[in-house]
């Protein structure tokens, strides 16, 4: 009796795409191109998710979005999903916000993929750190203002040793995921010696609707966030940098006492 042989099945493919902070507009044509090609996408939160029926026809759409402390899908079983399916010999898609390599744990998956000798590629994405300060005006570098910025997690507190870093290092620091943490990092920037005058934006649903931005200076921080009480997400600029957004923010410090 002869045996049936079967063909093994090949491995897809997994490409991680950053999807840019939210707008459409802001999506990559090679991060579309990927969508229209997949078998299966894994969509976070943060990602451009109304149009995605349309950008992915053919797909597989899993939500596998985080809110703020609360991952309802943990980091180990979306690594999974995304090896099971491409396991499975379907082209993978993890749709992340932003860009994959900033603080998206895309680092991880690719790890887990490469582990198993899955195909694997990159996308870029435009990151929310750059973009949605850009978008109230606010560049994060300016020549004779700042030639360098620090793009810092508010995930949790910084060390003494992190702070007195950032004070000394001067330029822009750019804060996400920090409105949790937002009160620590003033103190401390004041407490090593970042000056109380120091301006500071909160931007809130940078591309979204509602868009709410928030200025104030360091040393009047607390009072504001009690007044405004922001929600996330947020990017949060502190520096000199955020004299250049496209509202007068030196008549608006003045009315608030600042």
């Amino acid at each position: 009796m002869s045996e049936r042989m079967t063909d093994p099945v090949l491995p897809g493919t997994v490409t991680l795409v950053g999807g840019g902070p939210g707008d459409p507009e802001l999506m990559t044509v090679g991060a579309l191109k990927a969508l229209a090609a997949a078998d299966v996408v894994l969509c976070d939160r943060l990602a451009p998710r109304a149009q995605l029926a349309e950008w992915a026809p053919n797909a597989l759409l899993i939500d596998v979005g985080k809110t703020p402390g609360h991952h309802a899908v943990p980091q180990d079983e979306i690594n999974r999903l995304i090896v099971e399916h491409a396991l499975a010999g379907r082209d993978v898609v993890r749709l992340k916000g932003g860009d994959p390599f900033v603080f998206g744990r895309g680092g991880e998956e690719l790890a887990a993929c490469r582990q198993l000798g899955i195909p694997t590629r990159v996308i870029p994405g435009v990151t929310s750190a750059i973009a949605v300060p850009a978008s109230v005006g606010v560049p994060v570098t300016h020549r004779e203002v700042s030639r360098a910025f620090t793009v810092i997690s508010g995930h949790v507190p910084l060390t003494e040793d992190e702070l007195d870093g950032l004070v000394k290092l001067g330029g822009t620091i750019v804060v996400l995921m920090g409105i949790g943490t937002l009160p620590q990092l003033g103190a401390g920037l004041l407490r090593h010696g970042m000056p109380a005058a120091m301006p500071l934006a909160i931007i809130e649903r940078g591309f979204q609707p509602g868009r709410r931005s928030t200025l104030a200076t360091l040393g009047d921080l607390v009072r504001v966030l009690g007044e405004v009480q922001p929600r996330s997400p947020a990017v949060i600029v502190i520096g000199e940098v955020v004299r250049q957004s496209s509202v007068d923010i030196d008549s608006l410090l003045a009315e608030a006492g600042a």
